[in-house]
C-alpha cells in the first residue's frame, strides 16, 4: 500500500492510505463482463451463458452494493495533490479505453461468426450496449481533464457507443446548466424515464453541436472541418462501425442499432437519477446559484462506485469538476440514493416504483423540506404534484 504523507505545523504528520487502491483495478475488469457470456458459451455450447453478464450488472451489482455497504471514508483534503499525482490511478482510466475496444470487437466477431438464437443475439448486444454504456463514463473522467492525452482518449473512447458528442456538451453545457430548468440533462419531479429521454438524447446533441459551433466561429473555423471535436470522434466510429459491416455483414446492423442505443441508454439512465428533482435557486439578477453538492445525487456504495471511477460521488464532482476520482468527497446530509447505479437503474424503469420510492424523499431533503418551490418539477405533472402535496404556488 502507497501511504501519502506530509509534516505540518498545527496538524503534525498527516497521513493517508487509499485502502481501496488494488480494489480499483475492477474499473478495467468492468467493461469486460460481456465476455463472461461468451467464455462460457464457448466452453458450454449453451446460450444461455449469453444472459449471464446482465445478471452480473442488474442482480449481482445491486446485492454486491447491499452486501458490502457503503464508504464514507475521505482522504484528508491537505493530501489530495499527492494523491492527484500519483499515475496509477491515471493510467487505470488510460488502460481502460483498449479494453473498452477490446470487448466491443471479440463480441462483434462473436456475434458475426456464430449462428445465434434471437434472443442469444439480443441478450448478447444489450449486455455489450451496457458496458459501453460506461466507456461514456470512461470519457466523462477523462473529458473533465486538461491533458492533451486525457481529452484526445476521450475522444477516442466515445467512439466505441458513438457518443463523441458527449464530452462536449456534458463539460460546457451540463455543468453550466444543472440542476434548472434549462438543463435538458437534468431530470424533473414526475418526469420519467421515458419522457425525459425524449427531451435528454436530442437535447444533449443540439447543445453539443452549437457550443462547437459557437466555438469554431468565434475562431472563424470552418464548423465542417476536423477541428471539430464533436466531428473528430464521429469519424473514428464511422471507420469502427462501417469496417464492422464491410467484414460481417448484414448482421452488423441490427447488431449495432442495438448496441448504440442501449450504450445512450446507460447515459439517459446516470443523467435521469443524478440530479431528479433537485433545484439551484434563482437569483434576483436572474442567475443561478452555484452549483453545491445538494444539487446532486449521491451514492456512496463501495462495489459500484469500485465499478465506476467514483461516478456515483457525483455531489462533490458536480461542485468541483476537474477533481480526480480517487479524490471525491462524502459530505454529511446529502441527497443520498438508496442503492448504486446498477440498483436504481432497474427501481427508475419502473416509473410507479421509482415516483414511490424518490419523490418523498426529494421532499425530505434538508434544504427542500416539502417545500415545492424548491423542486425542479415537470410541468406536465405539476397540476397533479401541486394537488398530491397540497401545494397551488409552487
Amino acid at each position: 500500500m502507497t501511504t501519502y504523507r506530509i509534516d505540518t505545523v498545527d496538524q503534525g504528520t498527516v497521513t493517508y492510505t487509499d485502502q481501496k487502491r488494488w480494489w480499483w483495478l475492477l474499473s478495467l475488469v468492468n467493461p469486460l463482463i460481456p465476455l463472461f457470456g461468451i467464455v462460457g458459451h464457448w466452453l458450454t455450447g449453451s446460450e444461455l451463458w449469453l444472459l449471464v453478464p446482465l445478471g452480473m450488472m442488474f442482480i449481482m451489482g445491486p446485492a454486491f452494493d447491499w452486501l458490502f455497504g457503503e464508504d464514507e471514508n475521505n482522504p484528508p483534503e491537505i493530501l489530495v495533490p499527492q494523491l492527484e499525482q500519483d499515475t496509477y490511478y491515471r493510467w487505470l482510466t488510460y488502460l481502460t479505453v483498449p479494453v473498452h475496444y477490446i470487448t466491443f470487437l471479440a463480441v462483434a466477431i462473436w456475434v458475426g461468426t456464430h449462428s445465434l438464437t434471437w434472443w442469444g443475439f439480443i441478450a448478447l448486444t444489450v449486455a455489450l450496449g451496457f458496458a459501453d454504456g460506461f466507456a461514456i463514463n470512461t470519457g466523462h473522467e477523462l473529458g473533465h481533464k486538461r491533458t492533451k492525452i486525457e481529452t484526445w482518449l476521450a475522444k477516442i473512447v466515445l467512439a466505441v457507443p458513438a457518443y463523441g458528442h458527449f464530452w462536449i456538451e456534458h463539460n460546457r453545457g451540463h455543468h453550466r446548466d444543472v440542476a434548472t430548468p434549462d438543463d435538458p440533462a437534468s431530470a424533473r419531479m414526475g418526469e420519467s424515464i421515458y419522457q425525459f429521454a425524449r427531451r435528454e438524447i436530442p437535447g444533449a446533441f443540439h447543445r453539443a453541436w452549437m457550443l462547437e459551433h459557437e466555438r469554431l466561429c468565434r475562431k472563424g473555423v470552418p464548423v465542417w472541418s476536423i477541428h471539430n471535436e464533436v466531428l473528430q470522434s464521429y469519424m473514428i466510429t464511422v471507420i469502427l462501425q462501417v469496417g464492422l459491416i464491410a467484414t460481417f455483414g448484414w448482421i452488423m446492423l441490427p447488431f449495432l442499432i442495438i448496441h448504440n442505443f442501449f450504450s445512450w441508454w446507460v447515459l439517459t439512465s446516470a443523467n435521469y437519477i443524478e440530479h431528479y428533482g433537485l433545484l439551484r435557486a434563482q437569483q434576483a439578477d436572474g442567475k443561478y446559484e452555484r452549483c453545491q453538492p445538494h444539487h446532486s445525487w449521491n451514492a456512496n456504495h463501495k462495489y459500484s462506485n469500485l465499478l465506476l471511477f467514483h461516478l456515483q460521488r457525483h455531489s462533490d464532482h458536480h461542485a468541483n469538476p476537474t477533481r480526480r476520482y480517487q479524490s471525491l468527497r462524502d459530505f454529511p446530509d446529502l441527497p443520498s440514493l438508496p442503492s448504486g447505479y446498477y440498483g436504481m437503474y432497474v427501481v427508475a424503469y419502473l416509473p410507479a416504483l421509482w415516483f414511490k420510492l424518490m419523490d418523498s424523499r426529494l421532499l425530505a431533503l434538508p434544504h427542500i423540506k416539502g417545500d415545492l418551490r424548491k423542486v425542479n418539477i415537470n410541468p406536465d405533472s405539476l397540476a397533479a404534484i401541486q394537488a398530491k402535496y397540497g401545494q397551488a404556488d409552487a
